[in-house]
This record gives structure tokens, C-alpha cells and sequence, in this order.
């Protein structure tokens, strides 16, 4: 079955060419061009969109407020797209849970080259053993159910978030780059800003209870990158 993308613009010149331009590289497309659609589109219709690719600049409920909706029932891979370039550092600030931004003008091309990057992951995914359990002191990681559990409780993580714990946590006390996290959860081919690695690892802390200045679970090597702090624990 194709993948199914939403492209959300106001603009019908814009979602015209995104939406040939996705077609034929055979994805099944559907198009909104309100803020009110989208979340109707992401959240309600069936069958779901696998990505959306969404306009931040939206009239009425902006694309940052459709985000916001939509994380709180979907992980949904999603990519905004922005006019104007102080609008970038806004989205890696507020850290609202997009996996990826473009931006205006860009190239019909990068943009198709930047949505094939992200749903790559989920195409290259292979099915897990279902013993494939990771357990540290006060956190287990489900690979195959995708679950976390704290100290007994279970948490929730964006689709990003999770994948970047599994990469840490697949090497504990090992310093994994931007780059080399980039490279593993994003995909070699990705485009955007190393920062959004930042901006996901916030997330993730904040889900997981975890203190950036004392850190249990993630840890920060300044100038260099992230680890996981934990120590396995025997199955």
C-alpha cells in the first residue's frame, strides 16, 4: 500500500506542485488548506496519514497549533514548512515535536527527497523479536511495543524521542555526535538542522522526568554529544 501524505498549505499554487510532485513518486496524497482540516485529516479520517507535510503560516489555527493538537493523540511523522527564516529558531526553541523543517522558497525536489528520508525509517523497520527488552536501573525499553516504563510508569514518547532513546541505549556510556544520532534515526540523507537532535532530547527528558542540570537517565557532553547514563541490568 502506498504511503499516504497530507500536505497542508493555504496556497493552492504550492500544494499543486507538492502534491504532482509526490504522486508521482507514488504516494497516495491528500491535501488540506486550513489548520481545522488538518487535524480532522490526521486525527479523524481513516485511512491516517503515515507524514504531513505542514505549513506553519497557516490563517486561523497556525501550523504550530495544529502540531500541538495532533501530538496530543498522534506521532505522526511531520515536516513544517516556513516562510521566513526567524520562524526557524521559534520551531528548534519551542520544540513543539516536528521531526523536520523546510523553507520557503525551497525545491519541489528536496522537499520529496526530505519526506522519502523519513518515511525511509519506517520502511527499513524489521520486525523484533518479542524477548527484545532493555533494562537499566528504573527504565525498561520495549522495542517491540515501543513502550517505556519509569520507576513503574509507563511514558510517552514521540516516534523520534523513542528512536533516539533505542540508539543510546543500544550503547550505554557511549557519546554518540549530533551527527552519528542524525545518521542513525533520521537517516544518512537528511537535510535539516543538527539541532532538532537538541530539540528531541528536551522532549524526551521532560517525558522521562529526567533533570538536564543532574541528569539520571541522558547526559550531555558538551561540545560533543549525548549518552545514556544508566547501567544495564541483567535479563
Amino acid at each position: 500500500m502506498a504511503r499516504r501524505v497530507l500536505v497542508v498549505d493555504d496556497e493552492p499554487q504550492i500544494r499543486a506542485v507538492l502534491v504532482a510532485y509526490l504522486r508521482q513518486e507514488g504516494y497516495d496524497v491528500v491535501e488540506a488548506a486550513t489548520g481545522a482540516d488538518a487535524i480532522r485529516l490526521t486525527v479523524e479520517v481513516k485511512p491516517k496519514p503515515d507524514l504531513v507535510l505542514l505549513d506553519i503560516g497557516l490563517p486561523g489555527v497556525d501550523g504550530l497549533d495544529v502540531l500541538r493538537q495532533v501530538r496530543k493523540t498522534s506521532d505522526v511523522y511531520v515536516i513544517l514548512v516556513t516562510a521566513r527564516a526567524d520562524e526557524v529558531d521559534k520551531v528548534i526553541g519551542l520544540g513543539v515535536g516536528a521531526d523536520d523543517y523546510v523553507t520557503k522558497p525551497f525545491s519541489p525536489r528536496e522537499v520529496v527527497a526530505r519526506v522519502k528520508a523519513v518515511l525511509r525509517r519506517v520502511r527499513d523497520e524489521q520486525p523484533l523479536p518479542d524477548d527484545d527488552v532493555m533494562r537499566f536501573d528504573g527504565v525498561t525499553i520495549d522495542e517491540q511495543r515501543r513502550e517505556v516504563d519509569v520507576d513503574g510508569r509507563q511514558v510517552s514518547l514521540s516516534a523520534l524521542e523513542f528512536d533516539l532513546l533505542v540508539a543510546l541505549a543500544r550503547s550505554p556510556g557511549r557519546v554518540f555526535s549530533r551527527t552519528q544520532l542524525l545518521e542513525q534515526v533520521w537517516g544518512y540523507d537528511f537535510f535539516g538542522d543538527p539541532r532538532v537532535v537538541d530539540v528531541h532530547i528536551r522532549g524526551m527528558r521532560k517525558a522521562l522526568g529526567d533533570d538536564a542540570t543532574d541528569p539520571r537517565v541522558i547526559g550531555t557532553v558538551r561540545g560533543v554529544g549525548y549518552k545514556l547514563l544508566l547501567e544495564p541490568r541483567p535479563s
